[in-house]
């Protein structure tokens, strides 16, 4: 870190689309700021899902403000598009982004702003947005989890990639969301596969028909405009959404059923001989993919930010308890959209028009040169 400077106006942590879309935010209104990252490379995050993975939404809703998604309208990109995709925003929009950096604690600085302490070395600032993820990255997987006979193989979702990775005979996968789902109809296709977990409901049309591409757009609507914090349904909705998943979108009931899915809306409740209880059944499986998210792990923020649910005492985005800390990217920071491309580049604008208010006399908006 000997070449950059020990002091930054804002320090983004988080090389992701919500952080690099606070980057273009602030930059278009002539703030200083610097993205610290963990990878190597600027998407890093992404590549490592599972192949088959797209995203829910077309292409013409998943770019990030100031450059269009480089796909047909219509199709639905994957995760490796995605992934260079985000690299190709920093390097048009020459965002400055700092890669191999860990964040491994931030603290208020004795006289005033924060102290970023990295893995190699240390950044002083006026400001931090914490734009490291929607859910964390701590896999979310039950306790009893460590009883489970050796010879079952277990997998959290954010280690799946393919099929081949499983051992032969049945696989139970838990956790009933999107992502599930989606592991769980692929994984039907190559051997008997049983889906647990509560049923989160699913959007009423397939997102890739016809009828998709007249109704998506009214998807899009609901997801920016009804279902937000300030809705009495988006208010509902917000605690299902954040401690449960949201409901499925690409794969259907009718489609596990037509895979020979065995759905079970039991939770998994413990071990017993070595056996995976759902229910107060014990299934025999062979592997055991835990589709059941992650755990919001902020410890590495030295502040009292963080509430008893463990998510932080924001509103959008802005933790008035602590001025000049920000969020950016989380699960319903305003609306559903929040934790999806069409929705992040709204409220990252927010959040970089409130430190650019913070900062000082905030400099009109202009569009940023392109590399």
């Amino acid at each position: 870190m000997d070449t950059t400077p020990t002091h930054v106006e804002t320090v983004i942590i988080g090389a992701g689309q919500a952080g690099l879309a606070t980057a273009y935010h602030l930059r278009r209104r002539g703030r200083d700021c610097l993205v610290v990252d963990a990878a190597d490379r600027i998407g890093d995050q992404w590549r490592r899902q599972w192949d088959t993975l797209r995203l829910y939404s077309p292409a013409r809703y998943d770019g990030l403000p100031g450059l269009p998604f480089p796909a047909r309208p219509w199709t639905f990109p994957g995760k490796d598009e995605v992934a260079d995709y985000l690299e190709a925003y920093a390097e048009h929009h020459r965002l400055p982004v700092l890669l191999g950096t860990r964040v491994e604690t931030l603290d208020a600085a004795l006289d005033g702003g924060f102290t970023v302490n990295c893995s190699t070395g240390t950044l002083r600032c006026d400001n931090v947005v914490v734009a490291t993820g929607t859910f964390g990255r701590t896999p979310a997987v039950p306790d009893f989890a460590a009883d489970l006979d050796p010879a079952v193989l277990q997998l959290h979702s954010s280690e799946y990639r393919r099929p081949a990775q499983l051992r032969d005979g049945p696989v139970l996968v838990v956790g009933a969301s999107h992502s599930g789902t989606d592991v769980a109809h692929e994984v039907a296709a190559t051997r008997p596969t049983i889906l647990a977990g509560r049923d989160c409901g699913q959007v009423p049309f397939r997102i890739e028909s016809p009828a998709g591409r007249v109704l998506f757009p009214l998807l899009v609507l609901a997801w920016r405009h009804l279902l937000t914090r300030r809705t009495p349904l988006g208010r509902r909705m917000m605690p299902h959404v954040r401690f449960h998943g949201g409901p499925m979108i690409r794969v259907r009931r009718a489609d596990l059923r037509a895979r020979g899915v065995e759905r079970l809306t039991d939770r998994v409740t413990g071990v017993r001989d070595g056996l995976p209880v759902v229910g107060d059944r014990a299934v025999e499986v062979a592997n055991v993919v835990w589709a059941t998210g992650f755990r919001q792990s902020f410890d590495w923020i030295r502040l009292p930010v963080i509430g008893a649910d463990g998510w932080p005492l924001e509103v959008r985005g802005v933790v008035d308890s602590a001025p000049g800390l920000y969020f950016c990217g989380l699960s319903f920071q305003y609306a559903f959209s929040s934790m999806v491309l069409p929705g992040v580049g709204r409220d990252a604008d927010h959040v970089a028009r409130r430190i650019a208010e913070r900062s000082g006399r905030p400099e009109p908006a202009r569009r940023l040169e392109a590399a």
